[in-house]
Formats: C-alpha cells, sequence, structure tokens
C-alpha cells in the first residue's frame, strides 16, 4: 500500500463544524474553562532551571507532510493539506525523515527538533521517527492537535519511544476551539490528552494563534496553562505566511486588530508572569503590549535566541522544497550569508539554477563559498542578518512614520503589508526611550527562559 494511501487511512474522518460569527449560543470563557478543567485536571508544571542568559539556538524543524486530521482555517499549510495532488500532501517515509535528522545533527548541529505533520501523531512511522531521533542526540518535539493523545497507550508508547515534550496547539477553550479547527469534540479529546500526558510524565507547552475568536479567552487559556501544569506559551499572530498569503483568506471577519488583542493579551501574560510561567509572543510590533511584558516579545530578530525556536540556518534548508515532500532525494545546503544575495535577485537565480551544467556548479559554490563565510561572522551578527531579511524581503513588514520615531525601530519588525493594507498603520505608538536601541536582546534579556535537562550544557554562560 501506498504511503499516501496509508495517511489518508490514518486520518480521522473530518467533521466539518463551519467557521463563522459566534452562534451566540457559546457558554462563557470562565464556564468554558471549568470544563475544561474537568476534563484535562489539574497539577504541577515539571520543574527546571531557568536563565537570563541569551544564546542561539540548537533547535531544528521538519514537516513530514501536509495531512491532517482537523482543518484550522488559519493554518499556513490548509491548501495543501485539502488537496490530495499537492506535492506537499503526502506523508514522506521514514527512511527519508530519519536522512533529514541525520543531516540536522551533522551538518547543522541541532540537539533537539520540532517534528510537524500536518499532524504527526497520524503518522505510522511516527515512534520510529521519535525513537530514532532520540538515539542520535535530536531530542524529539511533536507540534500536535493532541487529538490521538487522548489514547493513554499512545502517550506511553510515546514516552517509551524517548519524546522530549509535546506543543500542543490551544486555539480556543471549548466551542470556540472546535469552531476554529473545524471539528466537534477536537477540544474535549485535546483536554483529554492533557491529562494523560501529566499522569504518564510527558511535559507539554501551549501554542495558541490569537485569530479574532479567541482574543476574548486568552486570560482563560493562561488559566489553563497554570493549573494543568504547561511548562511555556507561546502566543501567535495569525499572519499571512505560505497558503494564508493567498488573497482573500484573511479579512477582518478572522484577523483581530491590534488593538483588540492588546487589553486581553497584557492579562494573559499577567497572569503567566504571576505563576511563574513563561510566555512569548510572536510576530506582533513590540509597541502593542505594555512595557512590563515587552521581555516577551520575539519578533524575527529575537526569535533565534528562543531555545524552543528553530535554527535559521537549518530552518532554511528543511523549508526547501525536496526536505518537504514524499519523492526525491534532499538537497544541499543553504549557507546563511548568500540567502540575502538569493532573496534580492530571486527571479535571476532561479533562472540560473535551472541551466543544467552551470545550474549545478552555481549550486555547489553557493553552498561551499557560503558556508566558508558564515564561518568567518560573527554568529550573532549573521543570525540578525538574516532575520531582517525574512522580515523585510521575504515577509514583506514595513513601518510607517510613527515607527520612524520609535526608539526600537531597528530591533521590531513592524507590520506585515496584509494586514496594514486592512487596517492601516495607526495603532503603532512610539516607545521614547533615552536613547535609540540596536541590540535585539534589549527587552528579552530580561525574561527567565525554562533551561531543560539536556541543554543545560550549552544553554548557560560558561564559568
Amino acid at each position: 500500500m501506498e504511503d499516501s494511501d496509508l495517511a489518508s487511512r490514518d486520518v480521522i474522518p473530518h467533521e466539518k463544524a463551519e467557521f463563522g460569527p459566534s452562534t451566540g449560543n457559546e457558554v462563557s470563557s470562565a464556564d468554558a474553562l471549568v470544563r475544561a478543567l474537568e476534563l484535562a485536571g489539574q497539577g504541577p508544571r515539571p520543574v527546571f532551571r531557568t536563565t537570563r542568559h541569551r544564546t542561539i539556538t540548537r533547535r531544528g524543524v521538519m514537516w513530514l507532510g501536509q495531512t491532517c486530521n482537523l482543518r484550522c482555517y488559519f493554518c499556513y499549510f490548509l491548501d495543501r493539506i485539502e488537496s490530495k495532488e499537492h506535492p506537499e500532501h503526502a506523508f514522506m517515509t521514514l527512511e527519508k525523515a530519519q536522512a533529514i535528522c541525520k543531516t540536522l545533527v551533522d551538518r547543522y548541529h541541532n540537539d533537539a527538533i520540532d517534528i510537524q505533520g500536518g499532524e504527526p501523531t497520524i503518522w505510522r512511522p511516527i515512534y520510529d521517527l521519535v525513537r530514532y531521533c532520540h538515539e542520535i542526540g535530536l531530542e524529539p518535539t511533536l507540534i500536535t492537535n493532541a487529538l490521538l493523545l487522548d489514547d493513554t497507550d499512545n502517550c506511553r508508547k510515546f514516552k517509551e519511544a524517548g519524546i522530549r515534550d509535546f506543543l500542543v496547539s490551544v486555539h480556543g477553550l471549548g466551542e470556540v476551539h472546535d469552531r476554529v479547527v473545524q471539528r466537534r469534540g477536537a477540544h474535549q479529546r485535546q483536554m483529554n490528552g492533557l491529562r494523560n500526558l501529566r499522569e504518564v510524565g510527558i511535559p507539554f507547552r501551549f501554542n495558541c494563534v490569537m485569530s479574532k475568536p479567541v482574543i476574548p479567552q486568552l486570560p482563560d487559556i493562561a488559566r489553563l496553562a497554570v493549573k494543568t501544569g504547561a511548562l511555556v506559551v507561546n502566543f501567535l499572530a495569525f499572519n499571512p505566511f505560505a497558503d494564508q498569503a493567498k488573497d482573500g483568506k484573511r479579512s477582518a471577519e478572522n484577523v483581530a486588530p491590534y488593538r483588540e488583542i492588546g487589553a486581553s493579551l497584557d492579562e494573559a501574560l499577567d497572569i503567566l508572569a504571576d505563576a511563574g510561567l513563561e510566555a512569548n509572543v510572536r510576530y506582533l510590533p513590540l509597541c502593542m503590549v505594555a512595557e512590563r511584558h515587552r521581555k516577551s516579545m520575539y519578533n524575527y530578530q529575537q526569535l533565534s535566541y528562543d531555545h524552543h525556536e528553530w535554527d535559521y540556518a537549518s530552518w532554511s534548508w528543511t523549508t526547501q522544497l525536496p526536505q518537504r515532500i514524499k519523492e526525491g532525494g534532499l538537497s544541499g545546503g543553504v549557507p546563511i550569508t548568500t540567502q540575502g544575495l538569493v532573496s534580492r535577485f530571486r527571479k535571476p537565480a532561479e533562472k540560473v539554477m535551472r541551466l543544467p551544467v552551470l545550474g549545478a556548479a552555481a549550486v555547489r559554490m553557493n553552498e561551499e563559498l557560503g558556508f566558508f563565510l558564515d564561518g568567518l561572522r560573527d554568529r550573532d551578527a549573521l543570525y540578525r542578518q538574516n532575520a531582517r531579511q525574512r522580515a523585510e524581503i521575504r515577509m514583506e513588514y514595513d513601518k510607517c512614520d510613527e515607527c520612524s520615531r520609535c526608539s526600537v525601530r531597528s530591533i521590531c519588525d513592524g507590520f506585515h503589508r496584509d494586514y496594514f493594507e486592512m487596517f492601516g498603520m495607526q495603532e503603532a505608538q512610539a516607545i521614547r526611550l533615552a536613547h535609540d536601541v540596536d541590540d535585539p536582546r534589549h527587552y528579552i534579556r530580561d525574561q527567565d527562559k525554562v533551561v531543560e535537562r539536556r541543554d543545560e550544557g550549552w544553554a548557560f554562560p560558561k564559568r
């Protein structure tokens, strides 16, 4: 049987719950939290040391294939999940996944990995891959909707295979979560999964995409994290990446203006701070939260300093098509130094790369020269350059006149083009300090970040 057939067979039948405006019949957020805690139970989070020392992450990432048992309306890969004909839809083989993981260790020196699908728990060889990663020193995390974790036996199998932790996608409470992920009963199964993880002894963290319906629930999602024993909570802006970049996918119906996010997010961050729980906010302008919470704000220039985020060097490689499809071998490496040139001159570069002889030579030259130059440069400066290229060239972030008067303008991405075309940039509020800031660690150096035992050898300052 083909892998694509196996993947399709393993997908839980999809019962679509159309996303749309509130029906008016939802229970309150507080009542939804009470019900969630009845399902998930309560307990302490694992105890790990923390640090304010900032070092570049060593975590990689991979995508097994865009096959999933949910249809989150904000998903960056929703079109690929819906289309079986898309080259990234089918799950890859175990052998190819293992080859990617080995490359992350040998070439990029990663020691942890986020494994994604689609939904990785429905990929049949997942336990074998987790075991392999653990054996080669690439400690595995699964980014998951946790539906299949409502089976305790599955959790035990992951524990035995050597899973490091789970990053659970909590995109609302109760009916709001089900409506956003477009499957009835998803929230209940997810809460059962949290209970099972805690009982089996597997740490978990939360990811929450701040789409419009979930904004009023952010404080109660924070309370859920505290009471269930989550290790970290990430709040992510709903961004126009990948399939979401297509016209018409995002609108005022599903994207919340930043002014609507601010107060609810500040309250959620206060709850987490009072509990001593690490919180991270991705891809919002720095001025959108209260000053006390700017230490939790991660734009592209700050991402590399989060140990649970992805290394830019290996991320650039695994995001290439050969590493995301079932068929074919792996591509060569992607040096950071030459990425800026390729981004700025993408069309002529692509033409050169397609020429049979010259293209192959250009690829080899780019790889060999680029890695040599990477080794000569200061790593922090190298990653910062790459961060700016990602924000300004690839993702089309921009700034307004108010931003030009801001003291932290050089370490903030600003507003995505898609966002300011919908809402403008009137929400920007210049941050005025005694002097301009040029160090991306200016705020985040005051955040206490969790250091898991496997990372203690490199995450703490050298004595």
